[in-house]
Order: structure tokens, then sequence, then C-alpha cells
């Protein structure tokens, strides 16, 4: 594979193949866990409960299935592509040839599982009792940083260098004209990448809303000490 930093534009296929001795190597691990005590009767004031935590490491070593998950994800068309930094995607075109391209981006610690279930509906709305008008061509990219966009190449990858490295990787797969959608951290990537590039996005979703006091002496007198103190901070 082409090293990050090189000057490789193309597209390449990519499939989650996760080799077996790491997913062995992981259960081992797990299997010799050294829990720490904890206090009697503190429940969740002090954190996880210690009950709660062996129970999930132990349906994490015995009973989730990795290679089930796994085929799921392969179920979609998934890619690599290089902007000095390994990104990785997935790309699902509608079968209706004049669908919308649409990006979404997903947040910390998020990844592309979150979109898995809306990928059917958006791709293919008349399959699911809507109407082909507003179908999409999706493209789903994991956060450089995040699941198989990892390892970051180098430091520097803000929000505002991944917005464009996406405008950048939308260019590549040659929509002319696209809409956005983020949440979390991708609340932020998708607004920039709309004053990127204005003359191809034709719209910004977000769903999530990070909000300020406005000022006003009344809304300033309910702010607790430590609020005022991280306003202040911010």
């Amino acid at each position: 594979m082409t090293e990050s930093g090189c000057a490789d534009t193309e597209i390449h296929p990519f499939r989650i193949d996760i080799p077996q001795p790491d997913l062995d190597d992981l259960h081992d691990r797990l299997s010799r866990t050294r829990f720490p005590d904890e206090l009697p009767g503190v429940g969740w004031s002090r954190g996880v409960p210690l009950d709660y935590l062996k129970e999930l490491a132990e349906y994490w070593r015995t009973s989730y299935d990795w290679r089930e998950h796994e085929a799921k994800l392969n179920e979609h068309p998934q890619f690599t592509t290089l902007d000095g930094q390994n990104i990785h995607f997935l790309h699902v075109r509608s079968p209706e040839p004049d669908a919308m391209p649409l990006i979404l981006i997903h947040g910390w610690p998020g990844s592309i599982v979150e979109f898995l279930e809306v990928i059917g509906p958006l791709t293919d709305p008349r399959a699911h009792g809507g109407d082909p008008a507003d179908a999409f061509h999706l493209v789903i990219p994991s956060l450089p940083g995040h699941s198989f966009s990892e390892p970051l190449s180098a430091p520097g990858w803000t929000h505002g260098r991944m917005a464009k490295a996406f405008t950048e990787l939308m260019g590549r797969l040659g929509y002319e004209r696209y809409g956005i959608q983020g949440g979390d951290a991708g609340a932020v990537i998708a607004p920039e990448m709309g004053r990127l590039d204005p003359d191809h996005v034709i719209g910004v979703h977000v769903n999530a809303l990070v909000t300020f006091p406005s000022g006003g002496p009344a809304e300033m007198a309910d702010l607790t000490e430590a609020e005022q103190e991280r306003l202040g901070r911010l």
C-alpha cells in the first residue's frame, strides 16, 4: 500500500479482514484481566461498577461475534484514498440515477456504524416505501484517527483539515453538487466544508447544537460558580 503523504490520489477498494490471531490475542488478554477492588455500596458514583465491568468484559470475550459484524460492514462498498493521510470510506450509490450525492460525517468517538441503518432508506427510498426522488448517493468517511482511517500520519488534523480532505474526496469521486450531514465533531466539520467549497455544496445539515449564554444578567445569574468559570475559559 502506498504510504501516507505520497501523491497517490487514486481510489482503492477496501475490505475489512481482521487477522484471526489479533482476535485470539484480544480474547486472551480479556481472560487475563486483573480487576481492581471497589468500595462497597458506591454504585455509579465513583465510575463504572466492578460487576458491570466484569459482565461487559466477559460478553466481549465470549459472546460478541466480530466476524458477524465484520460481514455486515463488508456488505457495503468500501474504499481508501490518500490526502496526506489514509482516508477510509463507504461509497454506496443509489439505484436511482438522479440521486443527490450526500456525505455523512460521524463524530467522536463514533464511527461509520452510526449510519448503517439509514443506508438502505437513503439510497433506495423506493424499496422502503418512500419517494425515489428523495434518493441519495452516500459517501460515509471514517474521520482521520478513527477506525480504518488510522493511524494518523501527523499532528494537525483539525476540523478544518478534515473538512478540506473531505471536500477533496467528494471531488475525486466526481461529485459536482452534493449535500453534507454531520453530528458531534461532524457538526463542526460539515459547515466548514460548506465554507471551503461553496461552489459545490448545496446544503449543510447538522444534528448537534452548541450554544452559549446570551450575556443577559438574569441568565448569567442562574449559572453556578463552576459554570461561570467554564464559560470564562471558553
